[in-house]
């Protein structure tokens, strides 16, 4: 379900149990990182570069033009499905609800659920099926797009690529992917279980206290 190495996963249980020296556990990064050496005040300290996700421009279900640009500052929560899945669609955005209701007063908290079926998926289409779900205002995109943007995109977040199927249109990853205000992936969640999606929601809690997630005041 997740596109991640042994390698890789065994690191992220790894930091997911490592806490900071106040005793405040710190999510994981995800994803490829880079070391860099750098001079600071006559001293060389080597940094690292974690993977972001790269820029993209999509319309959302009011028919407005959502960018990278317009979650700058903001923790999300991405997921990929299609209106008219017959399998775990409904069941992941039963459980995402649980996310949406816990965080839709909070002004940097996102989600943003991407259709890979946008040939049916059009604005009006996303609308109605945001409208039934009971969804308003703007803390949950629906995000309709080009095809190959939407599935060029989805390896950024280090999901399975959607594939057509014959008898449900689609296979797609069930996950619920979280993403930090630095654009940097800090967890991935199957969000047919409701048990894993409880604990995104926490997570979304531990990763909004992290110094470089505060909200400036």
């Amino acid at each position: 379900m997740r596109k991640l190495t042994w390698g890789v996963a065994i690191f992220l249980l790894w930091s997911a149990c490592k806490f900071s020296t106040n005793d405040k556990r710190i999510l994981p990064i995800y994803g490829n990182r880079q070391p860099i050496t750098k001079t600071v005040e006559g001293k060389k300290i080597t940094d690292t570069i974690y993977q972001t996700i790269p820029k993209f421009k999509f319309v959302n279900q009011y028919g407005d033009s959502i960018s990278n640009k317009s979650l700058d500052g903001d923790i999300y929560v991405v997921d990929f499905f299609f209106t008219t899945c017959p399998s775990i669609c409904p069941v992941m955005h039963r459980n995402m609800l649980n996310v949406y209701n816990a965080f839709k007063t909070i002004g940097d908290i996102k989600i943003i659920s991407h259709t890979i079926d946008p040939k049916h998926d059009s604005v009006p289409v996303l609308k109605k099926y945001a409208d039934k779900l009971g969804v308003t205002g703007n803390t949950w995109w629906f995000l309709q797009g080009k095809k190959e943007e939407i599935y060029k995109i989805s390896e950024n977040y280090l999901v399975r690529s959607p594939q057509a199927d014959a008898k449900q249109g689609f296979m797609h990853d069930g996950s619920f992917i979280l993403v930090d205000k630095q654009k940097r992936i800090r967890g991935s969640y199957d969000g047919t279980d409701a048990k894993q999606v409880e604990q995104l929601i926490a997570d979304i809690k531990t990763l909004q206290n992290e110094p470089d997630q505060v909200i400036a005041q």
